[in-house]
Order: C-alpha cells, then sequence, then structure tokens
C-alpha cells in the first residue's frame, strides 16, 4: 500500500476490536444463540458519551447482516438497530422502525396502526434482537412522556407473547442518566442486565488498549512508548474511548506523512487534541498506577 492508501485506511470507519468491546459482544452474541424461552432476557450498555457504545452496537449489527431469500421473497433480519428518536414519541419511534426496515406508512395514522404494522414486519423478519441506540433521548421531556416510552420499551421487550415463533432480545445503550430512568421502572429493570463502560483509567487495561490501537495502524517500526505517555494520552482524552482513537489515529498519520514510522514520546507530549478549542475537560477521580 502507498502511504496515501495507508493513510486513507487509518482514517476510514474500520473496526478495531479492543477487550472491552469483545467482552460486550460476547454478551450479546450470547443472547442471540440463546433458545427461545419464556423470558427472553436483555441488556443495557450505559457510560459516557464517547466511550464507544455506538461502535460496538454497529459491530454487533454487522455481524448478523440482512439476508434476502429470492426462492421465498422474504427478507430475513436477525439484528434490528434503530436510533431512539430525539424526543420520547411513540409515533415517531414507530415511524422510524418502519422507516429503518424499508415500509414507510406514508400519510397520517395512528400511534395504533403504526403499531401493528411494525410488528407484522418485525415478525416476518425473524428478529432476535432489537437493538436501541441513544436511549437517553427517549427519556428526556416531562415525566408523562419517560413513562410512557418506557411502557413501550417493556412492550417491545414482551414481543414473544405476540407470536409463536418470535422471541426478541431488547438491547438499548444509554449516557448514564438513562440508566436510573430503567431502574425506576421494575418490569423493565428485571428484563435488563446492565453493563457499564467506564472512562479509562491509568492501568494496564488502558495500555493494552492503546497498543492495540497502535499495532491496528501497521506502522514500519515499533512504538514503545513509556508509561509517562500513556498517561499523557489519558489526560489529553479524558478516558474517552472515541477521543483515545482520534488520538492515536492522528499521531499514526504524522508517523506516516513524517517518515518516521513509529509513534514517539516527543510526538505525544506535543500533540494538540483539536478539541482543546472548547476547553473541553472531564473532572477525574484519582486511578490506580501503571503496573
Amino acid at each position: 500500500m502507498t502511504p496515501d492508501e495507508r493513510i486513507d485506511r487509518i482514517r476510514g470507519d474500520h473496526w478495531i476490536a479492543f477487550d472491552r468491546a469483545t467482552i460486550v459482544l460476547n454478551r450479546l452474541t450470547s443472547l442471540m444463540e440463546m433458545p427461545q424461552q419464556s423470558r427472553m432476557p436483555g441488556l443495557m450498555v450505559y457510560g459516557s458519551s464517547g466511550i464507544g457504545k455506538t461502535m460496538i452496537a454497529k459491530r454487533m449489527a454487522s455481524k448478523y447482516p440482512t439476508q434476502y431469500n429470492a426462492e421465498l421473497g422474504v427478507t430475513k433480519t436477525p439484528i434490528l438497530l434503530v436510533q431512539a428518536p430525539p424526543a420520547p414519541d411513540e409515533r415517531r419511534f414507530y415511524q422510524h422502525i418502519l422507516s429503518t426496515i424499508g415500509a414507510p406508512m406514508w400519510g397520517r395514522h395512528t400511534v395504533s396502526e403504526l403499531e401493528v404494522r411494525a410488528l407484522s414486519h418485525l415478525r416476518d423478519m425473524d428478529l432476535k434482537m432489537l437493538m436501541i441506540d441513544e436511549v437517553h433521548n427517549l427519556l428526556a421531556g416531562s415525566y408523562r412522556e419517560q413513562r410512557r416510552f418506557l411502557n413501550m420499551l417493556r412492550f417491545l421487550n414482551m414481543l414473544r407473547f405476540l407470536s409463536n415463533d418470535l422471541c426478541a432480545s431488547l438491547v438499548v445503550f444509554g449516557v448514564n442518566e438513562a440508566l436510573e430512568a430503567v431502574r425506576g421502572d421494575d418490569q423493565l429493570a428485571r428484563r435488563l442486565d446492565e453493563h457499564y463502560l467506564p472512562l479509562w483509567e491509568d492501568d494496564v487495561e488502558f495500555s493494552r488498549l492503546i497498543q492495540t490501537l497502535i499495532a491496528a495502524m501497521a506502522l514500519e517500526q515499533r512504538s514503545g512508548l513509556t508509561v509517562g505517555s500513556l498517561r499523557t494520552i489519558l489526560k489529553v482524552t479524558g478516558g474517552v474511548t472515541s477521543r483515545v482513537f482520534i488520538m492515536i489515529k492522528s499521531l499514526a498519520i504524522e508517523a506516516i506523512e513524517t517518515g518516521e514510522e513509529r509513534i514517539t514520546d516527543e510526538a505525544v507530549q506535543s500533540w494538540q487534541p483539536v478539541w482543546a478549542k472548547h476547553a473541553w475537560n472531564i473532572p477525574r477521580q484519582p486511578a490506580a498506577a501503571f503496573r
């Protein structure tokens, strides 16, 4: 590959596996492989913005793509990933589901009509998992609106009662604030196990993440960063996964463009974050040191 091709690949949106994400994906895969039962379990994945929730959701959906059977003329979709609308509105949510699966309903329809149509399509799709990203969007607004949407989430998780051949797990992704709202509904909380994605800390796990990311950059020389550089990366990024990815990718591109072909301690110390002008800051608690 030419240097430009390597840089384009680094800038591309391709999957880079790391331990935390693999653990969540394994849990989701276990849900997919679970046999039908009277009570299908679900999962809530939560953490700070930029911690990697959407990245994981998209990766999981890509592992189970939609398949079209030309002989039967039917489309099977094992996993449906939808983003929650920006307001807790049932009508908009059902319309979003129908639009995502390519079956929009034009004109004005009641919530009940949209619900019946959406459930009919979900049955035909042989759906096994419904994933809702940015679920905290639907918890905004008045108390009545929040309770209404939580009722809808319970309903979605109970799709198994509507058809003998449909058994779907509900998986939701949201920020920390969404957790307390979900816990406030006993029925929904009992159906959703919880998986927390914390900010990265000064420990061996973070060191492994950096090593994994640098290895994925496919630089020609080994980048032997010191503990001091790892701590600098942690401080600059605030332990937010998306910012860690941005920083390592930027440093890798710089290494290719300069011909250095490795990320050096000097490059880490001199790197200027693109978000610095926004005075972005996350208060951090003291963490264990690298060992």
